[in-house]
């Protein structure tokens, strides 16, 4: 690496290790603690070899301490945020019942605040048969709805390459500069992904799906964009911009026969992954999906972060309908820039979707500093994406393609 290039790593290395350290310092919460630790040691690590030009080291020393050891601790002792025990209380009860959600929830670990194709991840501790406490470590690690979770990301993110290309200029490639599958990896080993990938991964499957869609959309592939959509929009609400993204991008470099097929297909494939569900438990996916999330529900959420939203919501019920307000509008902005001057490419449609997230993060009724992670993996991922090979798509994904308008599909 050049000493410019050198000093860059190592300064983003000490800096995760701060963030990470962070968390056994002010966080009270024990799985979040363990992960700053055992973080901190990892990112320092690599700010060491990054200082000595050691660059796959670095990365190393940051995935081993941020992913890899905190991940499997956590696991195998069966430590963990709520998400996980909700999402795998979903898979037991849809695999006894059919049900998802507990009927008359009293407290806040009964709700499941989310769609129900989120209980598929929990079906594997359920035909394992066993429980977060008192099974063998292969029960354990095969069961636990974060690996699980982080399957879908890891597989998500693979079929993102396949459908983009692998190729790559050899400069990109070559000496001590990070390719596309680098930075990714770069990517996976910071907080923004090692963090919740170890202590919850619950908007970790959603992250990859938006991915996905976006990939097969640069692809020229409406279907399975569509495909993908659906599933990330049976498993949290908040996936709907990306609908209105993906269509956009299509509509634009591929026409709008392409943005139909593909808008049918999500909706088809959401009702397919929703509906038995929401016949079952209309009441309780009322309430436990769309009230609790923005606080309208009896019991009080916990994601309380003092972003705008909330803070506007906690003034009464007149602060409550302003952020809704404010919500709407910035919906109506993001969809209006989606006519107004659709993206081309996919860091653009990327960026325009994390933009539309951030929005709604930061003025919802409630809400966790941790949700932007999402925009930020989004952000990040188009530009970790690799170039097309000439002539494979009319869609390409990086930016330097901006202002290029592709001749349409006949």
């Amino acid at each position: 690496m050049t000493p410019s290039r050198t000093v860059w790593w190592t300064t983003g290395w000490l800096l995760a290790a701060g963030w990470a350290l962070s968390f056994p310092l002010f966080s009270s919460l024990e799985p979040h603690r363990l992960w700053g630790w055992c973080a901190a040691a990892g990112y320092l690590g690599a700010a060491g070899a990054a200082a000595l030009g050691r660059r796959r080291a670095a990365l190393a020393a940051a995935l081993l301490g941020a992913v890899a050891v905190p991940l499997l601790w956590l696991v195998l002792t069966g430590q963990g945020q709520s998400e996980v025990t909700v999402i795998e209380r979903s898979g037991r009860l849809l695999l006894e019942s059919g049900r998802i959600y507990v009927d008359r929830p009293e407290q806040v670990e009964e709700y499941t605040p989310y769609l129900p194709a989120m209980a598929l991840l929990g079906l594997p501790r359920a035909l394992l048969g066993g429980d977060a406490g008192g099974d063998g470590w292969a029960v354990r690690l095969l069961g636990d709805a974060r690996i699980w979770c982080a399957a879908a990301l890891f597989g998500c993110l693979w079929a993102t390459r396949r459908l983009l290309g692998t190729d790559a200029e050899p400069s990109r490639l070559s000496g001590a500069d990070a390719g596309p599958g680098r930075m990714l990896s770069v990517l996976v080993a910071s907080p923004v992904v090692a963090l919740p990938l170890a202590v919850s991964g619950v908007d970790l499957p959603l992250a990859g799906l938006c991915c996905l869609a976006l990939a097969a959309a640069a692809a020229g592939r409406p279907v399975p964009a569509g495909a993908a959509l659906a599933g990330a929009c049976a498993l949290k609400w908040t996936a709907l911009p990306a609908v209105a993204v993906v269509v956009a991008l299509l509509a634009v470099c591929r026409g709008g026969r392409s943005a139909v097929r593909c808008a049918l297909t999500a909706a088809c494939g959401t009702a397919l992954l929703v509906l038995p569900g929401a016949l079952l438990q209309p009441a309780e996916l009322w309430r436990q999906v769309f009230a609790f999330p923005t606080g309208r529900a009896e019991v009080p959420t916990p994601a309380s972060s003092p972003l705008p939203g909330h803070l506007l919501a906690e003034l009464g019920s007149w602060g409550w309908c302003m952020t809704t307000g404010l919500l709407t509008v910035g919906g109506l902005a993001v969809a209006l820039s989606l006519f107004v001057r659709p993206p081309r490419t996919v860091v653009a449609a990327a960026d325009r979707l994390a933009l539309g997230l951030t929005l709604a993060f930061l003025l919802a009724p409630a809400g966790r500093f941790g949700y932007l992670a999402l925009p930020v993996l989004l952000a990040v991922w188009a530009r970790s994406t690799p170039p097309r090979r000439p002539g494979a798509s009319r869609i390409v994904a990086g930016s330097e393609a901006a202002g290029r308008r592709p001749a349409r599909a006949s």
